[in-house]
């Protein structure tokens, strides 16, 4: 039977990018494995250089003074990361959800914060509006997508400081101008390849403007000097996403998946509010077109409603417990065709009740 994945990350990727990854695994440099070949190796530099480039190519920031790393740590690391090299003093977060009260967390260790907005009194299932960023701070860091509570920011304020994003989840799914952003940092493991590396996008000049002294694993600019080489990459993980970038950049770049994402957000959300026994969580001007969350109206359904989407073939659907109910994660790699599936269980279980 053929799965679809709906897992929230680790989560879908492009079949014919597992196929070549596998295949890395056994024969990648005449006879010997992709993670058995010295990484200071022409042919897995060769990879670095293109994972790089495709980055900077896909999102439009090639020759505007941008550097793009693979490094380790996941985005947990670059909420510490970004303060580390960035705050001297203090800095403006908007929080928006989990990831983005642990950037919080992180990043006062470093200096002064100030929350300008939180959508924390109703669950995080809201976009804070209307809030003012202040023009003598260090930065001020968002967070695009947020994973567990299925809301996105779909506009970004013209800020008056750096502007740093964390686009785990969303990257590369819509088109923007990303270069309004002075630090972009994701992820891999939902729109670009297996957990164990994490793209940072970043703008040369906001660099070296703190006192502190910085340990070398975590200067942003000993890892631009030594282009993502200072220390053994994850290999694996840079091959796929290499490999994941060059599927994006094949299929028509952002621009081309962007309207694929949306007929799937489109399709979902339409079920959600138009099925009786579905209500969405997230602030309908809010959703986010990579994570639709929803719960039943009457939980006494939930038992034949989970039989019904595993016996479809379905993947990873259960929602964080910080929210219940439903996830549906639509990733780049993620078929129209797995969500009419998922859509149709839902019409079933209508027919049903």
């Amino acid at each position: 039977m053929q799965k679809h994945n709906f897992s929230a990350g680790p989560c879908v990727l492009p079949k014919e990018v597992l196929q070549k990854a596998s295949e890395a695994l056994l024969d990648f440099d005449n006879g010997l494995s992709l993670i058995e070949i010295s990484h200071r190796s022409k042919s897995f530099v060769d990879v670095m250089e293109q994972a790089r480039a495709l980055a900077l190519e896909l999102l439009g920031l090639e020759g505007k003074g941008y550097k793009a790393l693979f490094l380790q740590g996941g985005a947990s690391m670059q909420f510490l990361m970004a303060a580390q090299n960035l705050l001297e003093n203090k800095a403006a977060y908007l929080n928006t959800g989990t990831w983005a009260d642990k950037a919080i967390k992180e990043a006062k260790i470093y200096g002064d914060i100030l929350e300008v907005a939180s959508s924390k009194d109703k669950n995080y299932n809201y976009i804070p509006k209307g809030y003012d960023i202040p023009k003598d701070y260090d930065y001020f860091h968002c967070t695009s997508n947020n994973t567990i509570f299925g809301t996105q920011m779909k506009s970004f304020p013209k800020s008056p400081i750096p502007l740093i994003c964390d686009m785990s989840s969303d990257i590369f799914s819509r088109s923007l101008d990303f270069s309004q952003f002075d630090l972009i940092y994701a992820g891999a493991q939902k729109n670009m390849g297996p957990a164990g590396t994490t793209l940072v996008v970043i703008k040369e000049d906001v660099l070296g403007k703190v006192s502190r002294q910085i340990p070398s694993m975590l200067d942003y600019k000993v890892h631009i000097d030594k282009g993502s080489m200072f220390n053994t990459p994850p290999v694996f993980a840079v091959y796929t996403s290499m490999l994941t970038l060059q599927w994006l950049k094949d299929l028509g770049g952002i621009k081309a998946i962007e309207k694929e994402n949306d007929k799937k957000a489109r399709l979902m959300y339409s079920e959600i509010d138009l099925n009786p026994l579905f209500k969405g969580f997230a602030a309908k001007e809010d959703r986010s077109d990579m994570n639709a969350t929803f719960t039943l109206v009457n939980d006494d359904l939930k038992e034949t409603f989970d039989t019904m989407w595993k016996e479809a073939g379905i993947n990873g659907l259960n929602g964080h417990r910080s929210v219940g109910g439903y996830r549906a994660s639509m990733y780049n790699a993620l078929s129209l065709d797995s969500v009419k599936v998922l859509v149709e269980v839902m019409n079933e279980l209508e027919s049903k009740a």
